[in-house]
């Protein structure tokens, strides 16, 4: 249990508004040591607005944040060589090196020359860029930019690593190796906290908190988010996807449809006794081709049982 565990991150109320814009709403967040820890949420959601205010970059409106035992903002500063921060964006040199941009990570944290020599090698060899350690980072593919911004973010060690949709720019080899890494990392006792907005990234973490507008809508294990949607799935698979969806549309019961080719996923709200009867009942009008199951929730159903709200009130 996580009352049990010594925790990295955490945060009680925290809240940060911009004007009339409430960006993160009243956020407990509880993350315990050497776990990979995600924020699902769509862009706006307040992901990356939560990481700042935790690494001490921002300065919540309310609320409180202890990381690694130091309170922030006020501790901001004697945190800083414990976390290392990736953003979604490439922050390194272009028209420098790979060599050249650890070297100047390594000044930066003051790392002494004799011992970052011998990073910088361990670094190389982690992250596959020993043979483009001379390249420019400008030219490099998105997949080794990454690679070299993970490995600049872990120069020093840090017990904590803040990852702010770090592969939104790679593809899907490129994502798995990375990922591959970060196991690797927290294996080793790093802590992780990592937003995202793809799916299959979130079910690859420990935990993870689903934001929508700001407040945190659900908080677990992608198993247990899967078991306790409340909610059951009814798959359709039809040769007609358009006409099965229409009729599905009008039926109050249901909360909302998803296509995948030919299948429909189906979210009927609770308290509905037989729901393969009920999606049957709304497909007997036309004569359809089609095959109805009861599955098992995905995260995307999670995802979106608890961030999107029914196009009509049930009848009272």
């Amino acid at each position: 249990m996580i009352d049990q565990q010594k925790l990295a991150i955490e945060a009680r109320g925290l809240t940060r508004r911009f004007g009339d814009l409430v960006a993160v709403d009243a956020l407990n967040l509880s993350v315990p040591e050497s776990m990979i820890y995600g924020f699902l949420g769509p862009n706006g959601s307040g992901k990356s607005t939560s990481i700042r205010m935790i690494c001490g970059l921002l300065t919540p409106t309310d609320g409180s944040v202890r990381v690694l035992g130091k309170d922030i903002p006020r501790e901001a500063e004697a945190l800083k060589p414990d976390i290392g921060y990736m953003t979604q964006k490439f922050s390194l040199y272009d028209d420098m090196t790979v060599l050249e941009n650890l070297q100047f990570v390594g000044g930066i944290y003051s790392i002494a020359r004799s011992q970052r020599k011998q990073r910088i090698e361990e670094l190389l060899a982690v992250f596959e860029l020993a043979e483009v350690a001379r390249q420019f980072a400008g030219t490099m593919s998105g997949g080794q930019r990454q690679r070299l911004a993970l490995a600049a973010a872990t120069m020093h060690r840090p017990k904590l690593l803040l990852l702010d949709e770090p592969t939104s720019a790679v593809d899907p080899k490129s994502r798995r190796d990375f990922w591959a890494k970060l196991f690797e990392l927290a294996e080793l006792g790093t802590t992780i906290l990592v937003s995202t907005h793809y799916m299959d990234e979130a079910e690859r973490c420990h935990r993870l908190a689903i934001l929508d507008h700001g407040a945190k809508v659900a908080d677990g294990s992608p198993q247990e988010l899967q078991d306790n949607i409340g909610m059951s799935i009814v798959e359709v698979s039809s040769n007609d996807p358009y006409v099965a969806q229409d009729l599905l549309s009008a039926v109050p019961e249901v909360f909302s449809i998803t296509q995948l080719g030919l299948r429909l996923r189906v979210l009927v709200t609770p308290g509905v006794a037989d729901p393969e009867s009920l999606v049957a009942a709304a497909l007997q009008s036309v004569r359809l081709q089609s095959s109805i199951r009861l599955v098992k929730a995905n995260l995307e159903d999670v995802f979106v049982a608890v961030t999107q709200k029914p196009a009509r009130e049930l009848p009272a």
